[in-house]
């Protein structure tokens, strides 16, 4: 098998989802729930992933599939949540662009980033944070039982 031929359509055809998930991130800027920025940059994320596991880049493969990870998140939610996770997806974009450099100039794998793979991931793997109206609640009912104690006579 010419793994040439299968390195250089890979490459190709990833710095054309990068550029795509690049313009998509500049309108997610302007508009942090342009659902069609959301599923472009899912879509492309996904591509690339699957283009990167069958050529065994495994480095590729995990930050990819961080990213996707991360943007099925933002698609459950409905939009980028904040600046700084939007700054996140810009950081995810600007490694996968330097791994697919490695491979366009040695035709070597690039090194892993596990780490910016589990901060892409982070948000599937916490707890839900304690709603607010949980935590009235929980406060309310120690306030009733503050009271009823101080109503209670002692013999």
């Amino acid at each position: 098998m010419d793994m040439a031929k299968y390195r250089q359509v890979f490459i190709e055809e990833s710095t054309e989802h990068l550029a795509e998930m690049s313009s998509a991130l500049l309108n997610l800027e302007k508009n942090l729930a342009d659902s069609e920025a959301i599923d472009l940059i899912f879509r492309m994320a996904h591509s690339i992933k699957g283009m990167a596991a069958s050529l065994e880049y495994d480095s590729i493969t995990q930050v990819s599939h961080g990213l996707e990870d991360r943007m099925q998140e933002v698609r459950r939610e409905g939009c980028v949540a904040d600046p700084e996770e939007l700054a996140l997806l810009f950081r995810g974009l600007d490694r996968l662009e330097s791994m697919v450099d490695v491979i366009r100039s040695t035709g070597e794998m690039p090194p892993p980033d596990p780490a910016l793979a589990a901060v892409l991931t982070n948000c599937l793997d916490e707890p839900p944070p304690e709603s607010t109206s949980s935590v009235l609640a929980a406060t309310a009912s120690a306030q009733d039982a503050a009271k009823k104690k101080a109503q209670t006579p002692i013999l």
